[in-house]
């Protein structure tokens, strides 16, 4: 995480030089040109607060709070939509399990293995993260239709300002498509379960969803895996087919028409145009990987090693699809990038608590450093110095069978002469006939305090050394300003010589008069 810190600081130092080497240090938003889509609805007549003339703009104040009500409105209702196919992948792993777990080792013939590893809730798990991602890469297409309209519908005065609206509905629709199932797994499933006889039903209908015995950390990782890798090679094969499709097909097209050899301009003119967002698509693509290099890399630490190869990749595809598929881009004056400097800061601020959540809930280490050092020793444990030794055990909790509820109770061949039964996920509760029975135990709230005491040590921490790395590191390096200044300098001085030579000259022509009259006021009058 603070590897984040010091590429963001870096990127702003090499902004600056970019801005200095390009001359957008003191761009104005004034010397940017109006979209023509915004001055061809101008209707309405307004005094301009600034250069106080009357000006014509597309809306009045109230047509605008009822265009960016609607618009909002708009956004609030696709992020539902979003959740709500959340929900349908988290109905499908409800339904799914139970008939996997009925049939799936019935019909699998293999070696010991392969039984092994293809459980209920492993098959269950991959089945329902490929159906995230096939959902995610639709949604995706839908969204960006949907965010182009809501944005066209905003009219935009600059396209500056078109380009940082359209970037905050695309990021908040493709932030919510992306990482809604990651955080789902990550911090709410099989975290409100309940436990035998007293199950927690989702919808009254569902009993919630439990993670595997080894936690849902392994979960996490393969729904990870599978919509990084997926969304790397699909955009990857999606940037390469379909400008060369159709290419190919216009120039097999232009060919059937035309006998006469085409000219090279000609060639360039049918390729593909770049269009006014053709970098925008590049910027989301980064920027949704870099949130998935930082937001989940505790859980995930081979992302930044598959974010680098597939970068390294992208260079060389992106290089060749400009050169050969598209046509040559109009380059446009820009001071920044927009809005997406404030969204990497925020995704980097947002790693840190993702992250610290990530080790202190979802895997194991806490609860193993609190049982290593203080349940495995007096006065909680039997053991005479620190040991793991007795950990599984110390996390299963014994439920009486006689506490079943009827809805509830397993059929009795299943029983058998059972009287009590360990509960099949981890929990830490007081055993029947226990005055708190089914309650947590000591064990538990020992294990919680740790939890927050390391989120907030180590958020505390983090933040601390982010606070100071950005302090240390100049957002502008010495070089740079050494060259404004020079700059600066060099323009005082040349308008300075040419006020003096102004002045000169002006003092010259006067002095020049005074002497003339001074001649004919002192020169002696012939008789």
């Amino acid at each position: 995480l603070w590897i984040v810190t010091f590429f963001l600081e870096f990127w702003k130092r090499r902004q600056a030089e970019l801005e200095y080497e390009w001359d957008t240090v003191e761009y104005l938003e004034q010397e940017e040109q109006v979209r023509p889509e915004y001055e061809a609805r101008c209707t309405h007549v307004v005094m301009n607060e600034i250069t106080q003339q009357e000006e014509h703009v597309p809306y009045t104040a109230c047509g605008k709070c009822v265009r960016m009500t609607f618009c909002t409105s708009a956004i609030f209702f696709w992020i539902l939509l979003i959740i709500a196919s959340v929900v349908g992948i988290i109905v499908y792993r409800l339904s799914v399990f139970l008939a996997f777990s009925s049939k799936l080792s019935q019909h699998v013939n293999g070696t010991e293995a392969l039984r092994k590893y293809l459980t209920p809730q492993t098959a269950t798990s991959v089945t329902a993260s490929l159906i995230s991602f096939v959902v995610i890469m639709i949604l995706n297409i839908v969204y960006e239709k949907v965010a182009i309209l809501i944005t066209d519908f905003e009219l935009p005065r600059t396209q500056t300002d078109y380009e940082n609206s359209l970037t905050t509905k695309m990021f908040l629709f493709q932030f919510v498509n992306y990482y809604s199932s990651c955080f789902y797994i990550a911090f709410f499933k099989g975290k409100f379960v309940g436990h035998p006889g007293s199950p927690v039903y989702w919808l009254g209908k569902y009993r919630n969803e439990e993670c595997d015995p080894g936690g849902c950390l392994l979960e996490l990782t393969t729904q990870l895996a599978i919509i990084v890798g997926g969304k790397a090679i699909w955009n990857n094969i999606q940037e390469v087919l379909v400008p060369l499709v159709k290419n190919l097909i216009g120039r097999y097209s232009a060919a059937a028409r035309s006998e006469k050899v085409v000219p090279r301009w000609e060639h360039d003119y049918h390729l593909q145009p770049i269009g006014k967002l053709g970098l925008f698509y590049e910027y989301l693509e980064m920027v949704i990987q870099f949130g998935f290099v930082t937001l989940f890399v505790a859980s995930f630490p081979l992302a930044p090693l598959l974010a680098l190869i597939n970068n390294m990749l992208e260079i060389r595809l992106d290089a060749w699809k400009l050169t050969t598929q598209f046509r040559r881009m109009v380059p446009q004056k820009a001071q920044d990038i927009g809005a997406w400097q404030p969204i990497l800061q925020g995704i980097a601020i947002l790693a840190v608590v993702t992250n610290a959540l990530i080790i202190a809930f979802t895997s194991d280490m806490i609860p193993r450093l609190v049982y290593y050092w203080s349940f495995s020793v007096p006065p909680y444990g039997s053991h005479s110095t620190h040991t793991m030794e007795g950990y599984i055990n110390s996390t299963l909790s014994v439920f009486n069978i006689s506490d079943f509820k009827n809805e509830s109770k397993p059929s009795s061949p299943w029983l058998g002469k059972q009287t009590t039964c360990r509960q099949v996920y981890r929990d830490l509760r007081y055993p029947p006939g226990h005055q708190h029975q089914y309650e947590h135990n000591i064990y538990y709230w020992h294990v919680i305090a740790a939890k927050l005491a390391f989120i907030i040590v180590m958020e505390h921490v983090i933040y601390f050394v982010k606070f100071i790395i950005s302090y240390v590191i100049p957002d502008v390096s010495e070089k740079t300003k050494s060259k404004v200044k020079r700059e600066k300098y060099l323009t005082q001085k040349l308008l300075h010589e040419n006020d003096l030579k102004g002045v000169k000259k002006t003092m010259g022509k006067i002095a020049e008069i005074i002497s003339k009259g001074a001649d004919s006021t002192f020169r002696p009058k012939d008789e």
